[in-house]
């Protein structure tokens, strides 16, 4: 029974199917199936070869193997060159984990590195197939044909910033004339303005918001607008003064200055800043090859060879520089790394997508964070600022893991910030926000609390001890008042 009824309802299936392609036939839908075909597989191969994030990471990937390569061979003669001249550094702070001597100008190695990307970048200009440089419009593009090299002003500032490292690395310098060597390139970068659209995005919301009158003005990447005033000059002429140009020159400045100091204050450890300067540099590429992605503006290749050759120089120099080290970065690759980063950050704004350098920051935040917990605590203490201590938090790390455990931590605790910022670009800003304010929070207020550990203990303890009052004391009453005497007769009467 059941056979049969298996047999009838395959048979009426297929008497369905042949009725259906009759009629499918009889009414033409054949021919447009056949017709729509040849336009399906069309599409599909163009989704097939269009570009994605990974294919222009590909395109480039000759500037990092060009960075990483140049710096592996080059930080070993740099240590030969330090060590002829004596430039090393001595272990004669307690808070060094060194017990020998250990080369300086691990920093120039790095540079080199920079350089050798980003110039290998300018010579796959002029030679086809060295690098795949992404399709953009070509408004974007020099001769629409090629892509804007690296400014000439970054590579400048690096030049000053390595400069002024060695020089202290030799001999030292006073914080004042490193800082001023810092300003230096910051002004260098305001000058080809690179960042300095970056305070678009939160002045202009402000301006129309409150409509107020905003100025469209011609600039090297189109008409962009801003909030500027005509002064009047001599002879009936004008001075436009940009007003977003000039709060981005301050922030430039800040900015340049603490991410430089950030980076040499994280410097503590082997590997340490290397490796955490490699895993922010990731998150940063995952922005800028989003950006290029979307074709946003001029500095999409200048972002992506940037990225590409620090984080190729971090990791040519990680091999020589993880624990146990046979050369250190100095300050002279302390101080590159974080005007590199600072570069790189502040290019995110270039269109106005505030948004974006704020991601950035985010990527970059384990240095950050470790100097903004050093000035607290500090404050907390009554100490000056610029007071070394061992609170850092690769210094508290250390003394419960080691040197390696320690480093590995960090660089976990650096992949988590650089996954975050990366997020913002993804369009999920609202909740990295929160999960990077818990995240700050929790292990702001724990390093705090360790670091203070010690103090909070003591006042306890003295105020257990009675040699602090726990509870104030009522006022006594006044000689011979009323109460003074009423108690005495009381006493005299008994």
């Amino acid at each position: 029974m059941g056979s049969r009824f298996a047999h009838a309802l395959v048979g009426a299936i297929a008497l369905a199917g042949a009725q259906a392609a009759a009629w499918a036939q009889g009414t033409g839908l054949v021919d447009v199936a056949s017709q729509a075909q040849p336009a399906a597989e069309a599409v599909a191969a163009a989704a097939e070869h269009a570009p994605s994030r990974f294919s222009i990471f590909e395109g480039y990937a000759g500037v990092l193997i060009a960075s990483f390569l140049v710096t592996l061979l080059a930080t070993p003669i740099m240590r030969r060159v330090a060590i002829a001249n004596g430039i090393i550094d001595r272990p004669s702070d307690p808070r060094k984990i060194h017990k020998i001597p250990v080369a300086y100008l691990g920093g120039v190695g790095v540079y080199l590195g920079i350089m050798a990307g980003v110039f290998f970048s300018l010579i796959a200009t002029k030679v086809p197939g060295l690098v795949d440089f992404h399709t953009s419009k070509s408004s974007n593009l020099i001769d629409a044909q090629f892509h804007l090299p690296v400014p000439l002003s970054v590579l400048l500032g690096l030049t000053i910033i390595v400069l002024v490292g060695v020089i202290d690395d030799m001999v030292g310098i006073s914080p004042r004339v490193k800082i001023a060597g810092q300003l230096f390139a910051a002004a260098a970068l305001a000058y080809e303005t690179v960042g300095v659209r970056m305070a678009a995005g939160l002045v202009l919301p402000f301006c129309h918001a409150l409509n107020l009158p905003i100025t469209t003005i011609p600039t090297d990447i189109g008409p962009v607008e801003t909030v500027a005033w005509m002064m009047p000059w001599f002879g009936g002429g004008t001075i436009t003064i940009d007003f977003i140009y000039w709060i981005s020159t301050g922030i430039i400045a800040l900015a340049v200055v603490g991410l430089c100091n950030a980076s040499n204050l994280i410097d503590g450890l082997d590997g340490l800043l290397s490796g955490t300067t490699a895993i922010s540099a990731i998150g940063l590429l995952i922005i800028a090859l989003g950006l290029a992605l979307a074709d946003d503006g001029k500095l999409d290749s200048q972002r992506l060879v940037l990225c590409l050759a620090v984080i190729g120089a971090c990791l040519g120099f990680l091999p020589h520089n993880f624990n146990p080290a046979t050369i250190f970065l100095g300050d002279a690759g302390s101080l590159l790394l974080g005007f590199a980063m600072c570069a790189i950050i502040l290019s995110l704004g270039d269109t106005g997508k505030t948004h974006l350098v704020a991601a950035g920051l985010i990527c970059y935040m384990l240095p950050l964070l470790d100097t903004c917990l050093a000035i607290i605590r500090r404050k907390m203490e009554g100490k000056p600022i610029s007071a070394a201590d061992d609170q850092h938090l690769h210094h508290i790390l250390k003394r419960r893991l080691g040197v390696k455990k320690a480093v590995l931590v960090l660089y976990g605790v650096a992949g988590t910030f650089a996954a975050l910022g990366a997020m913002v670009s993804l369009g999920r800003a609202r909740v990295v926000y929160m999960l990077a304010l818990i995240a700050v929070s929790f292990i702001g207020v724990t390093a705090i609390k360790i670091a203070r550990r010690r103090a909070i203990e003591a006042q306890m303890l003295a105020r257990e001890a009675g040699l602090a009052p726990a509870v104030p004391q009522p006022p006594q009453p006044p000689q011979g008042s009323d109460a003074a005497s009423t108690d005495g007769s009381l006493r005299s009467a008994s």
